[in-house]
């Protein structure tokens, strides 16, 4: 898996995302939350991912693109250790909840803690 986050990895289908809002399972390690549904389109990426701040807690654009970049590049630098050895496909969508910006290294710890939950969700699923 590269180290980059491409076009193709971004969760940007309007129906997908709707669906990952009603038929998702939750994981929530304060201040984030992932979303994650198996993706069942065959054509997709392997792992898909959105990035989301509400307007609500972050009424400045710019706040929000700010920790929607910062999370963007916590998943990337993380994505290829974590889902290398993974099977199947999923869309996630990473949810930002606290009410003040972010350091880098906050968000990029609480990225791997969201992961490894995953991670760990997932494989007991199978099972």
């Amino acid at each position: 898996m590269s180290k980059t986050l491409s076009k193709n990895e971004r969760l940007k289908s309007q129906k997908q995302i709707e669906l990952l809002f009603l038929k998702g399972s939750a994981i929530t390690k304060f201040p984030f939350k992932l979303i994650y549904l198996p993706n069942l389109n065959p054509e997709d990426f392997h792992t898909k991912a959105g990035f989301v701040v509400p307007k609500k807690n972050f009424k400045s654009a710019v706040k929000r693109n700010r920790i929607k970049r910062l999370l963007r590049e916590a998943y990337r630098r993380n994505k290829a250790f974590y889902f290398n050895n993974i099977e199947g496909k999923y869309a996630l969508m990473i949810l930002y909840l606290g009410r003040d910006v972010p350091s880098f290294e906050v968000v990029e710890n609480g990225t791997k803690q969201l992961l490894v939950s995953f991670l760990e969700k997932i494989s007991h699923e199978k099972n």
